[in-house]
């Protein structure tokens, strides 16, 4: 299960509701067994060429000032987040393809610059994205 604040919830759609392209960025936090807890996002530029066609980029420096920052912070990088635009929350083949096994997805949909969902997937051994459970509150 992906346990994230409402809060930092709310950011990820104010974001992805207000730009005509993908957002993404990062998320940092925790592990306790087998659940994640994200206590921190970080936005980061989208470089890919298309940016409002479900494409997401990160650029390798920005990918390892994240690590870093994970690092002198006590944090685990968890996976990312992004926005499709006028496209349900679920990853695209594009999404696939470069996607970590060990990292969390966590896809924000816009619909006419209107949320409509929030999902959360997780690349499998197969190379297919299973969902991994969303819990808007903070673990204790």
């Amino acid at each position: 299960m992906l346990y994230i604040e409402k809060d930092l919830v709310d950011d990820l759609i104010t974001v992805a509701e207000s730009i005509d392209e993908e957002c993404c960025g990062f998320l940092f936090g925790n592990e306790r067994f087998e659940d994640r807890i994200v206590t921190e996002t970080m936005v980061a530029q989208n470089v890919a060429k298309n940016r409002r066609d479900r494409l997401f980029e990160i650029s390798p420096k920005e990918y390892l000032d994240a690590e870093r920052y994970a690092d002198a912070n006590n944090l685990k990088l968890l996976g990312f987040y992004h926005s499709h635009l006028d496209h349900p929350a679920i990853p695209s083949e594009s999404d696939r393809i470069a996607a970590y096994p060990e990292m969390s997805y966590l896809i924000v949909s816009v619909i006419n610059r209107k949320f409509k969902d929030i999902r959360s997937w997780r690349l499998n051994a197969s190379a297919r994205f299973d969902e991994e459970v969303i819990n808007d509150r903070t673990i204790n």
